[in-house]
């Protein structure tokens, strides 16, 4: 019987429509000081790539909408829930900065038995959780 080797994979990157690529980079890079890993005129678009600080994968990919339909997703890919999971290694640090930068939060931080989570909302309507994981 032959050994199968182990399968390893891991998510690279996910897509987040916006509407203009500079004024994500903008946003993300400029406001809440993100790495901005890649950007690659291809001519019709751009690869976009960004990186929380600190991190060195799950990167997120800025797909400037083309057409209604993708425009019409701007904001609500994740149907109205909380789709995206920022984490840190020190909540009352990240949520002071994001407030001073003029991050709009949903509500007060909460404790949950996983840990420490606010939600907030980057300029064009999608919803993050901020999240510091309790020590196991």
């Amino acid at each position: 019987m032959k050994a199968t080797a182990e399968v390893k994979q891991a998510l690279h990157a996910v897509a987040l429509v916006v509407p203009d690529y500079d004024a994500a980079i903008a946003f993300y890079c400029g406001q809440l000081g993100w790495h901005l890993a890649e950007d690659i005129d291809q001519g019709h678009k751009r690869w976009v790539r960004i990186l929380p600080p600190g991190a060195t994968q799950g990167s997120l990919i800025l797909a400037q909408a083309s057409g209604p339909e993708q425009s019409a997703a701007i904001g609500n890919q994740f149907g109205g829930r909380v789709g995206l999971f920022l984490t840190t290694d020190d909540f009352a640090r990240d949520h002071a900065r994001m407030l001073a930068q003029g991050v709009h939060f949903e509500e007060a931080p909460r404790s949950e038995p996983y840990g420490t989570v606010a939600v907030w909302q980057d300029p064009f309507g999608n919803r993050w959780d901020l999240l510091e994981f309790t020590s196991a």
